[in-house]
C-alpha cells in the first residue's frame, strides 16, 4: 500500500517542487527542493497560455453539461421509476447496456457525421456530447436512491394537489441532494480533465479549454521545464479542491445510490 502511494504521490510533489523553482535549480537539482520559491513561472504559464480564456472555456463546458446530466437525468430516473409504463424496464436496461459501449467505438462515425454536418468547431456539440454519455450513469445512480424513498410521499403530495412535476421538483428532488453531489463530482472530474473529445471537435485557439491550452503551451516549450510544470499545477488546482471538499459527500451519494 505504502508503495502504490509513493507511485501517485512523488511525481506529483516533484511537479509542485519544479514549479516553484528557477530554471537553473530545476536543471541542476530536479529532484531536490527547491532552494529559493519563486512564482514566476505561474505568471509566464498565465500570461502566455491564455490561462483565464481557457479556464472560462471549460467552466462553461463543463457547468453546461452537469446541469443538464443532473436535471435530465433524474427527471428521467423518476419516470423510469415511479411511473408504471410498460418499456419502462427496458428503457432502463437498455441504458445501463449503453454505458459498456467504449467511445473509442463510436469515436470515429461520430466526428465524421458532425463534421459532414458541419457541426464541428462548436463548444455546444461538446456539451451534448457529454450529456449524451453522462446520462445512463446518472440515471443508473438516480434511480436506485430514489427507489429507497417512500411512494407514500408522492402520494401525500399528490393529495395536496400536486401534479407529478410539482411532486418531482418540490418533494423528490431536494431529497436526492447527496447523490446528486456525487453526480456532479464524478462529472467534474470527467469533464475537466477530458482531452480527446476538445481536441477532437475544437480548432480555433480562443476555444481551447484548459487541457488544450495546457497542451499546446507544453508542446511550444519544451524546454521550458518550470513554466510547463506551472501550467500542469494550474490546470488540475480547481478540480482537486472541488473533489476535497466534497470527497465525503461523493462516497455517501455512491453507497446510497448503488446499494440501497
Amino acid at each position: 500500500m505504502l508503495v502504490v502511494l509513493l507511485a501517485y504521490i512523488v511525481p506529483v510533489l516533484l511537479v509542485v517542487s519544479n514549479s516553484l523553482k528557477p530554471e537553473s535549480d530545476i536543471l541542476s537539482d530536479p529532484l531536490g527542493p527547491p532552494p529559493s520559491v519563486t512564482l514566476h513561472n505561474y505568471v509566464d504559464a498565465y500570461q502566455r497560455m491564455n490561462f483565464l480564456g481557457s479556464f472560462v472555456n471549460t467552466l462553461v463546458i463543463t457547468v453546461s453539461s452537469v446541469v443538464v446530466i443532473c436535471l435530465f437525468g433524474s427527471m428521467t430516473a423518476y419516470f423510469l421509476t415511479r411511473v408504471r409504463w410498460a418499456p419502462n424496464q427496458f428503457v432502463f436496461y437498455l441504458m445501463i447496456v449503453s454505458m459498456m459501449v467504449p467511445f473509442q467505438v463510436l469515436m470515429i462515425p461520430m466526428i465524421k457525421i458532425l463534421g459532414d454536418l458541419g457541426l464541428l468547431n462548436q463548444n455546444w456539440i461538446i456539451v451534448y456530447v457529454y450529456f449524451a454519455s453522462g446520462v445512463p450513469m446518472a440515471v443508473f445512480l438516480y434511480a436506485g436512491f430514489i427507489r429507497s424513498i417512500p411512494r407514500e410521499l408522492d402520494e401525500a403530495a399528490t393529495l395536496d394537489g400536486c401534479n407529478r412535476v410539482r411532486t418531482f421538483f418540490y418533494v423528490i428532488f431536494p431529497l436526492l441532494r447527496p447523490i446528486t453531489i456525487t453526480i456532479v463530482v464524478l462529472d467534474v472530474l470527467m469533464f475537466w480533465s477530458d482531452f480527446l473529445m476538445p481536441f477532437l471537435v475544437l480548432r480555433r485557439p480562443e476555444q481551447r479549454t484548459l487541457t488544450l491550452s495546457t497542451m499546446a503551451f507544453v508542446q511550444s516549450h519544451t524546454t521550458e521545464y518550470g513554466p510547463m510544470m506551472a501550467a500542469l499545477i494550474m490546470s488540475v488546482i480547481p478540480v482537486f479542491l472541488a473533489y476535497l471538499f466534497l470527497q465525503r459527500h461523493v462516497i455517501d451519494g455512491m453507497v446510497k445510490g448503488a446499494v440501497k
